[in-house]
């Protein structure tokens, strides 16, 4: 009775990774399309104003992101725009298994052009915000400032455990260092879907892009990023013997992935695709 127990308990753990393993494959497929969505975009929007010579078009996204006769200031936003572009296109490569295990060299260069074109995102990011005008309230920009520290540390880790060719601990850093890079795909993300599910703007002044709506996604992306704590969970439940735990994450994620269709939804029909044409 007991081995029969523990042969129906092995099968039902067995089961409930297995719809984890799927949830997270999910999250993943999606997360991909969309960052490579954010990607096409970049390049169409931002590479044809700058080859036309129309850098003034660059204010319709980025309030000040041109400023005339700031030709140092403007090189600064056109360089971390380009590699942003390297970012989400790059970022998801990393994270396939396949290109991994088949490609290594491919993978291991890849992840050097990754995690420093990350810092210089960053920083990059973080003197935008204080010396730009950057939109948004004080708490916004406190929030994007903390993201550029996760970002610094996770790069710092990730690059050390592969050096150290501690590879499983290299690839957990290395996977929330995406997470906290995809910060401003994230945000984006959630905008839309809040107001895909709203019919409109709820929450905040769309003019002064401010408002308690904002101000709490821009905690939760930013500064107390939600993506990295369904991360750890997603860690603890693959460890888990718990089937009630590894249940739980998968509906979680697989909830947060249809948030993110309907999000990516929005921002590819209502933000990205009008502007590449």
């Amino acid at each position: 009775m007991t081995e029969l127990i523990g042969i129906a308990q092995s099968k039902s753990e067995t089961h409930s990774h297995r719809l984890l393993n799927l949830a997270a494959t999910a999250w993943f497929v999606v997360t991909t399309i969309g960052q490579w969505a954010f990607g096409a975009y970049i390049v169409a929007f931002y590479g044809a104003s700058t080859a036309s010579g129309n850098l003034k078009r660059w204010n319709e996204v980025l309030p000040h992101g041109y400023v005339q006769g700031d030709w140092a200031g403007n090189m600064v936003v056109g360089m971390h725009v380009l590699l942003a572009a390297i970012l989400v296109l790059g970022g998801p490569l990393q994270l396939i298994p396949f290109i991994r295990k088949n490609a290594p060299t491919f993978h291991r260069w890849l992840g050097r052009i990754y995690v420093a074109t990350a810092l210089v995102v960053a920083i990059g990011g973080f003197v935008m915000v204080w010396t730009r005008g950057a939109v948004g309230d004080r708490v916004q920009h406190i929030s994007i400032s903390i993201q550029t520290v996760y970002i610094v540390i996770f790069a710092i880790l990730a690059w050390y455990h592969a050096r150290a060719r501690r590879f499983d601990i290299h690839r957990k850093w290395a996977t929330r260092l995406f997470l906290v890079v995809s910060g401003v795909w994230f945000f984006r993300v959630g905008l839309m879907c809040w107001l895909v599910i709203n019919g409109g703007p709820v929450g905040f002044d769309p003019k002064t892009f401010s408002g308690p709506f904002l101000t709490a996604l821009a905690v939760f992306t930013y500064a107390l990023p939600v993506s990295l704590a369904l991360l750890e969970l997603y860690f603890y439940a693959q460890k888990s013997r718990k089937r009630f735990i590894v249940m739980a994450a998968a509906l979680l994620m697989c909830f947060v992935t249809l948030l993110m269709v309907i999000g990516i939804f929005g921002a590819v029909a209502g933000m990205w695709l009008p502007r590449m044409r």
